[in-house]
């Protein structure tokens, strides 16, 4: 993915030169061409085609900012109603992700979003202690996690 990022800025520089164009505009254009040129010959790269990865990165950072919002207005929700009802608790999440910056990215996702906190990782960094603002709702905040961070998560780093 990095080798062709690094040709179509490479594309994009090189028709800005011959176009005597130093603009954004200039830029975006030769980046457009390009990604023109590598679209009709991407069957000669041997990875996949790298606009899907960073397709893949901006599906990720808009869930992020998704659940920022929505998780926000849940804990606000909570906070002004006259009666808390809330239990709080601590549960333990199986993950499919593996250890390094997949579990670390995962793990920061969770603790940005208001109402989960991630307390300890296992030994083997595949169970993540997580504690809940309402454990009425913990089965439903896994599900949530596998189908929206993990999911979002694999897209990124896995072919």
């Amino acid at each position: 993915m990095a080798f062709q990022l690094l040709l179509n800025l490479a594309i994009a520089f090189v028709w800005m030169l011959l176009m005597r164009d130093m603009t954004i505009s200039g830029f975006l254009v030769g980046l457009l061409i390009g990604l023109l040129l590598m679209t009709l010959m991407r069957r000669f790269f041997p990875r996949p085609f790298y606009p899907r990865k960073v397709w893949a990165c901006v599906k990720l950072l808009g869930l992020l900012l998704k659940e920022l919002v929505v998780s926000s207005f849940a804990v606000i929700r909570q906070i002004v109603k006259p009666k808390l009802t809330l239990s709080p608790g601590i549960f333990a999440y199986e993950t499919e992700l593996h250890p390094g910056w997949e579990l670390t990215l995962l793990c920061a996702l969770m603790n940005l979003t208001p109402g989960t906190l991630l307390l300890e990782v296992s030994h083997d960094e595949k169970t993540l202690y997580i504690h809940a603002m309402d454990m009425q709702e913990a089965h439903g905040v896994e599900k949530h996690i596998r189908e929206t961070f993990e999911k979002a998560i694999m897209e990124v780093t896995r072919s």
